[in-house]
């Protein structure tokens, strides 16, 4: 019987893989990795799991994607997986599709990222406020007492010193032509994020259980995949249950 059930379970994880072709890679057969180089590809059990599985790949000068880092377990949001379109603000739930990664933060030092790295402290924040479109989904260096965006709504980062010791931000219903605002003493964006969708969708370092809709792993695999991350490589992130990666 112990061993029935464990071959059970072995073909049940296969089944959670999408087939490859013989001498295929999993990047080849995904939809949207475009020029990267460099692919972290996270996939779920179901859509409604919260634990993943987390790998990694770098195309080589042959043009043949290799994998660098073997499957390592992950954590998503606690309310399961999404596509992001249709994904919704305080729902808990991780955003299926492929994104870039451009920028990271830490409480700790820089470990030696190649991406910009920011050392954020107990004045930095998140801000995620659905009534201040132009501020939504961007950092703040502080909490200024002109600002638009409230408090209430925001992530004081320091305030995680476990998961976001290391943290690589997720360019998730990301704003574009960020500035930076004297007046009011925030950053601000021309062409806001979505306020339906979402904000602060990061990887980072694992804390006790589930997320409230970003990608957690391991303090040491955190570490080594933020070192290993290089903006020359135009890095993505492709994320989604198995049985949708392809399309993700």
């Amino acid at each position: 019987m112990r061993r029935l059930a464990a071959l059970s379970a072995l073909v049940i994880t296969v089944m959670l893989l999408p087939a490859s072709p013989a001498g295929a890679a999993l990047p080849d057969m995904l939809s949207h990795v475009g020029d990267a180089r460099q692919l972290i590809v996270v996939t779920g059990q179901s859509w409604t799991s919260t634990q993943a599985t987390v790998r990694a790949y770098r195309k080589g000068p042959d043009d043949r994607w290799r994998e660098v880092l073997t499957a390592v377990p992950a954590r998503i949001g606690y309310g399961g997986w999404k596509w992001a379109a249709d994904r919704r603000q305080d729902t808990g739930q991780t955003p299926a599709g492929t994104f870039t990664l451009t920028e990271a933060f830490g409480v700790r030092a820089d470990p030696g990222a190649r991406l910009p790295y920011r050392k954020v402290d107990g004045n930095d924040y998140w801000a995620g406020d659905n009534q201040d479109a132009k501020t939504y989904n961007t950092f703040q260096a502080w909490a200024s007492p002109y600002r638009t965006w409230r408090t209430s709504e925001a992530e004081r980062l320091a305030a995680y010193p476990t998961q976001y010791a290391h943290a690589v931000v997720i360019d998730f219903n990301k704003p574009r032509g960020v500035r930076y605002d004297t007046g009011r003493g925030q950053t601000v964006a021309d062409q806001p994020a979505d306020t339906r969708l979402g904000s602060a969708i990061f990887l980072h370092a694992s804390g006790a259980g589930s997320t409230a809709g970003c990608v957690s792993v391991g303090l040491p695999t955190m570490v080594r995949l933020l070192t290993w991350l290089d903006p020359a490589a135009k890095p993505r992130i492709v994320m989604a249950p198995a049985v949708a990666i392809r399309a993700a």
